[in-house]
């Protein structure tokens, strides 16, 4: 946590009130998070009017008059992080780590287990980012179906889960989504990805995105540190079929739901629905 939904729900929310606003203050309350916190970037970014937000993968991206001489701030939340908008002197608390301020709202962020990043990428090119470039498809973007699906699992001989959750693959399908993506297409977490047909990718690539659309509507899911800009939290997590119920009966079948370990993550499936 967060994936893909819980970012993209983010952005949604920061957008309005950021965007084509200037950063009027730079707030580091920590020497580092997952990399250092550069002192200089808190006066880099001073000035720069915010032109766009975007999302690629679980980074958003902040359009820093890219094109005229600045940059792209990217922030990553991490396993607990959550970028919220409060009042200017509103007092930080514990875990409150980076303030961005735009006059009337500050954009801040709250990292428990400071795992998360605020990099900074100068010139337009942010896709050259070291961190970035290496990243697959979105599974949200118009090239993202079943053929795409059949064709990049025909490579992968392991199982199809952790296949599903390799970002160097496909983007921003965390532990949640990629089980419960899994359960909407039948397929079993333990079976080869290479020996899935064409029909069934079809089937999973429609369950993926309808999973994330879905996610994304309902305001993400809300299972441990995650919240909105606003301090919400998200729904998806009361209708999830699979994730974290173990022995719960699947809301299908009535078969007790089952757990495994993959990878050193746990993964959740009906064994009768799955296959």
């Amino acid at each position: 946590m967060p994936e893909l939904p819980e970012v993209e729900v983010s952005r949604l929310g920061l957008e309005p009130a950021i965007c084509g606003r200037r950063i009027a203050d730079a707030v580091f309350r920590t020497p580092a998070l997952r990399h250092p916190l550069p002192p200089a970037l808190a006066t880099r970014v001073l000035g720069l009017r915010v032109d766009a937000l975007l999302r690629r993968g679980k980074y958003l991206l902040f359009d820093c008059e890219s094109n005229a001489g600045g940059g792209w701030l990217i922030i990553h939340l991490g396993m607990s992080g959550s970028l919220r908008l409060v009042a200017p002197g509103t007092p930080p608390a514990r875990h409150d780590h980076v303030d961005i301020a735009f006059g009337s709202t500050v954009m801040r962020l709250r990292d428990p287990r400071r795992f998360g990043a605020v990099l900074w990428h100068e010139g337009p090119e942010v896709g050259t980012h070291p961190l970035l470039q290496p990243l697959g498809i979105e599974p949200l973007s118009a090239e993202f179906d079943g053929d795409w699906l059949y064709a990049a699992l025909r490579r992968r001989h392991g199982p199809v889960k952790p296949v599903l959750m390799d970002s160097h693959l496909i983007v921003g399908i965390g532990n949640i989504y990629a089980a419960e993506s899994l359960f909407r297409a039948g397929i079993a977490p333990q079976r080869a990805a290479d020996r899935i047909s064409a029909v069934r990718c079809a089937t999973l690539a429609i369950a993926i995105r309808d999973t994330l659309a879905e996610a994304v509507a309902a305001g993400g899911s809300s299972v441990r540190d995650y919240l909105h800009s606003d301090g919400g939290a998200g729904c998806f997590q009361l209708t999830h079929a699979v994730y974290d119920r173990t022995g719960e009966p699947c809301r299908q079948c009535a078969t007790p739901i089952r757990q495994l370990r993959q990878g050193g993550r746990s993964s959740f499936y009906c064994p009768h629905c799955q296959h």
